[in-house]
């Protein structure tokens, strides 16, 4: 209860009745400020539409005709904006679906237990709204966690994945546990930005709680990641602590049909660090 009313104090003090979806967004840790004229990925009405999940709306964005592409951001402290230049260079030559994950950005956090089966099926519905066809998955961290159960829930609607910063897990290989007080002192401008996008910015810890429960009992080994039959690319940064180059082939190791992709000095936001060593490894993934 006193961090409920912490949280709400805070939303106080950040915003008054009348704030407005801000224009220009940044991403978690971002140092530098976005250009003027970049797209507001996550909070841009011109795109923006809403697919119904059972207990929550979920939220998304739609970019470019083509193949369909889904991107999905990373959890926790991850945004549709981090996407930014996947989603600007893809949208080029792809139709480009943007989806702001469950309890992030504009999408409700609902009243049921997070699980990846639920996350799974939200992306589906998602799809469904979009197109008949099977897509192609983009996933960073949570969202490649979300992008493996979707390609083993539902084998015919996804031809290709890649997994940036996801290899396998079982309990007590990493803590999840994560304090919204803390989180939001790590970078007060981004969720200063989050808060006016999310539907109930009160509930940030009880997002971060269900989350940190799921991930820590959450075990995909052998026996999941032998069920993804679609082309794989997994990729991570030589550096990333969550996903050690060790850890990134004994995952693809587990799939059928998998490559791998390791970028040298980066850590766990590999796309942001840099950006081209992940595009040139994308595209040739895609082009087979």
């Amino acid at each position: 209860m006193k961090y409920r009313l912490f949280l709400f104090a805070f939303v106080v003090l950040c915003f008054d009745s009348q704030a407005q979806t801000p224009i220009h967004l940044k991403h978690f840790f971002q140092t530098k400020p976005s250009p003027a004229n970049e797209v507001p990925y996550g909070a841009n009405p011109k795109a923006g539409h809403y697919a119904n999940a059972g207990d929550a709306k979920i939220y998304y964005e739609v970019y470019g005709k083509g193949k369909p592409i889904v991107i999905l951001h990373g959890g926790i402290f991850g945004s549709t904006y981090e996407m930014f230049q996947l989603i600007d260079s893809l949208k080029k030559k792809y139709q480009v679906i943007a989806v702001s994950t469950r309890g992030h950005g504009k999408s409700e956090l609902g009243t049921e237990i997070i699980t990846y089966e639920q996350k799974a099926n939200d992306v589906l519905s998602v799809i469904n709204a979009v197109t008949k066809d099977s897509v192609t998955i983009l996933g960073f961290s949570d969202g490649a966690y979300t992008g493996y159960k979707i390609a083993s829930m539902y084998p015919n609607r996804v031809k290709k994945l890649i997994a940036i910063g996801a290899t396998e897990l079982h309990p007590g290989l990493r803590d999840f546990t994560f304090n919204a007080k803390q989180g939001v002192s790590l970078d007060t401008a981004y969720w200063k930005q989050q808060f006016q996008l999310m539907p109930q910015p009160d509930r940030l810890q009880e997002m971060f709680t269900k989350l940190g429960n799921m991930y820590n009992n959450l075990t995909l080994d052998k026996t999941f990641f032998e069920t993804i039959k679609c082309p794989v690319l997994i990729m991570a940064g030589d550096r990333d602590p969550g996903n050690p180059p060790e850890r990134v082939v004994s995952t693809a190791q587990m799939i059928p049909h998998c490559e791998i992709s390791i970028i040298p000095n980066c850590t766990h936001p590999v796309f942001l660090e840099n950006f081209q060593a992940v595009w040139f490894s994308v595209v040739p993934f895609l082009a087979q």
